[in-house]
Order: C-alpha cells, then structure tokens, then sequence
C-alpha cells in the first residue's frame, strides 16, 4: 500500500516512530512518503547542514522524505511553542493537500495536537484514511507542563483534540491508560489499539569507536538518566536525591546525559548544592548513548508526579529495557506496572528524594548476578512486547483494517 507518514519530528532528530518506521515499511514492500519538518528539536534551531526552504526532497533508503518550512523554537515561551507548532500544521497541510501523491493511508504522529488538524484536512480533502497516533494526551500535557494554564484555552484545545479523534479511522495510543481515558472521553473502544513504542535498536546497539573518555564512569557505580532535561522530567528532585545517596555510598554517581531547557538551571543547582556526585554529559548521537548505557550500572526514569504521566510509558523506557540494564522507574502507573512485570528494577516515587536514593542505594548494595538477571529480563520483555518487528506488524493490521474494502482485499 501506498503510506503518507506525518511527523512533525524526524531523523535526525530524537523520536518514536522516524527512519526506522518508514525504513521498515519500505522494506515490507510499501511505498512511503513521508512529510516533515526542518530538525530543530530539542534545541529549538535548525541543524547544521540544512537551510530551510519551501520544500526539501530526499530520498533515503527508498524513502520519499519532504522537508516542509516551520517557525523553529522549542524553548520555554508559550507563543513562540505555539507557532512552531502551527507553522508546521500549515505548511505540511498545504503541501499534503496540494503537491504530495495520493495515499492509500495517512499515518499522523502526535504531538503536537496541530500535526492531527494537518492530518484530518488532508485525509477529508484526499478522501483518504488516516490514522492517528497519539503519543501525548492534550490538553492534560499543556497543563501539566504549564505551557498553557488558562482555563478556557485548554478547554478549546480538549474540543479541537476531540473533533481530530472523530475524524481519525483509526486511533493507536502507546498505553493501557491512555486507552482508558479516551474511551472515558467518548472514543469508541474499538476505535482503538495500543502498540507499544520501540527504541532504534540497531543504532542503540551499534559499535562505535566515537564515545569520547568515558573514563569518569571508572570504579563508580553509575546510574544515568538520559534523554530530554524539561520541567516535566522534575529533575531538581534527583539532584537532591543524590546529595542524599552521597551520605551513605561515595561509589554512586548520577550522570545525565541530553539537553533540554532545564539544564543550566540543574547545573546552578549542583553548583549552589557543592554536588561533586553528579556529572552532566552533552547530548550525543545514538550510537554513542547505547556506549554510554552499556556502561551504566542502572538506568533512571524520572517525570513529575502528576496524574497525566501515571498513564504514559516514556520513551526511554524501552531503550533502557533493549540495552539489558536494571531500571529504577520514578514514574506511577502504567511505567511501573511494566517495569514490575518484566522483573526489571526497582519503583520510587517521583518527586520523592528520599525514595529515589533508596532504591538508587538498593541496587547498588545488590550483587553483580542478582543486577544482571534483572537486565536479562529486561531484554526478554522488550523482544517479547515493545520490539520493532512485534509494534510494525500490529501497525500494518491496523492501516489494513482501514482501508477501503476493495483495497483490503487487493491487500489480502
């Protein structure tokens, strides 16, 4: 089948379902195209090596790849997020409804909200299914986050988001509880389908020579957190954590690795905390994360404790589950319900200082076995549920199942 790909966030920059997804279509047979913007994310600027224009075509791997122009910005400025956000929605609109081929499918990722409102005009305009892929429940994000506090705004945003979910053919949520309440807000249940997010794991476990002196990580006892520093991660918690674990074990070291728009302010932190347990580390390519992962002798996940985030699974979560590491997951809910049941770490509770530095001083009192039989079972679950191979066949289901019944059958 012929598949239209929309994302606001590709290769290379950091997301769920980029190169690796349209890669592994293409190499099942389908054809792709894919509609994106110029890389700005996480930093909010373009990245070296592009220029932005009305249109950019590449094709990698057989790929079709569309670079549209967008307001690049991703700092902490509600209307400068907003505008990013839409001059994505606009441009990728006007040239999936205009210039792009015809799809038999239309898979839109989410967020933000306004890539589904490009999805729905295309998909009503072509008269072709889409599928929506909801990696992000708005309006609670916006609120949750603080990005947008009023009232009446978040209730617009809720209607816009409802209208998208009526429109969809298809729905796909990446957790139980994100299942749950859509269901709660009206969307019929067989509306939608829960396939679990995959990390890149080719890349993730790819040898490179290109790690740069690792050696700080030498006779400590690591636990990284890697991936974006924001005020959803809540991280102030775990640098007071780690004041806490080094009264009690010297050996332990935090190390986080990424950028976002909190890092400067957990650096003055650990600066004002005289904290000489904890080491940043620049964001870095994939290949050189899995290094650094590999080394780690436990992998954190932190986010706020908020209600919104006991029914998401963080994006790190599998990648930490493929490299085969113990996890200790500060997150509620559906995170810790899959943590608990691959037998993969240990629970704290977010925004919980005391309790992230013991289950932190937990693992490291543990013996090598006992920390390697947790990773082991991470990597069985993580083949077993969330791989590449398990989520892309439940995806070609899905774009199967809407397809017209004339076209379903040329399918079959």
């Amino acid at each position: 089948m012929r598949i239209l790909l929309l994302t606001q966030w590709f290769d290379p920059e950091p997301t769920a379902k980029g190169m690796l997804f349209a890669r592994q279509l293409r190499e099942l047979g389908h054809e792709v195209e894919v509609i994106t913007g110029f890389p700005n994310y996480p930093e909010g600027r373009i990245y070296p090596g592009y220029r932005q224009s009305w249109r950019q075509r590449e094709v990698i791997d057989g790929v079709q790849l569309v670079r549209v122009p967008l307001y690049a910005s991703h700092d902490s400025s509600a209307v400068k997020r907003l505008l990013n956000y839409f001059s994505f929605a606009l441009t990728s609109c006007l040239y999936g409804i205009f210039m792009s081929r015809k799809a038999d499918v239309i898979y839109v990722y989410h967020p933000p909200m306004t890539v589904g409102l490009s999805g729905a005009l295309i998909g009503w305009l072509r008269r072709t299914p889409f599928v929506y892929d909801v990696q992000d429940l708005w309006p609670d994000t916006l609120r949750a986050t603080g990005m947008i506090g009023n009232a009446r705004a978040l209730k617009i945003v809720g209607a816009v988001c409802n209208w998208i979910y009526r429109r969809a053919s298809h729905i796909v949520v990446l957790s139980p509880g994100f299942r749950s309440l859509l269901a709660e807000r009206g969307v019929p249940a067989e509306k939608i389908s829960l396939i679990y997010n995959w990390c890149d794991e080719t890349t993730l476990r790819a040898p490179t020579t290109a790690t740069g002196d690792l050696s700080f990580l030498d006779d400590r006892f690591n636990v990284v957190f890697a991936g974006n520093m924001g005020k959803a991660q809540a991280l102030q918690a775990v640098l007071a954590a780690a004041a806490l674990v080094a009264r009690q074990d010297k050996r332990v070291q935090f190390v986080f690795v990424g950028g976002g728009t909190e890092v400067s302010t957990l650096q003055q932190q650990c600066a004002s905390s005289n904290l000489e347990n904890v080491r940043f580390v620049p964001r870095m390519p994939m290949e050189q994360v899995g290094q650094l992962l590999a080394r780690a002798d436990a992998l954190l996940v932190h986010l706020r404790d908020d209600p919104l985030f006991a029914i998401t699974i963080p994006s790190k979560t599998q990648a930490y589950l493929a490299v085969g590491k113990p996890i200790i997951m500060a997150v509620r809910g559906d995170a810790a319900n899959m943590v608990r049941q691959a037998g993969a770490g240990l629970e704290a509770e977010p925004e919980n200082p005391a309790s992230i530095a013991q289950a932190v001083l937990s693992l490291a009192s543990m013996s090598l076995p006992q920390r390697e039989a947790m990773g082991q079972q991470a990597m069985q679950y993580y083949r077993d549920h969330l791989s590449l191979q398990v989520g892309v066949s439940a995806f070609i289901k899905v774009f199967t199942q809407v397809l017209p019944s004339n076209k379903r059958r040329s399918q079959g």
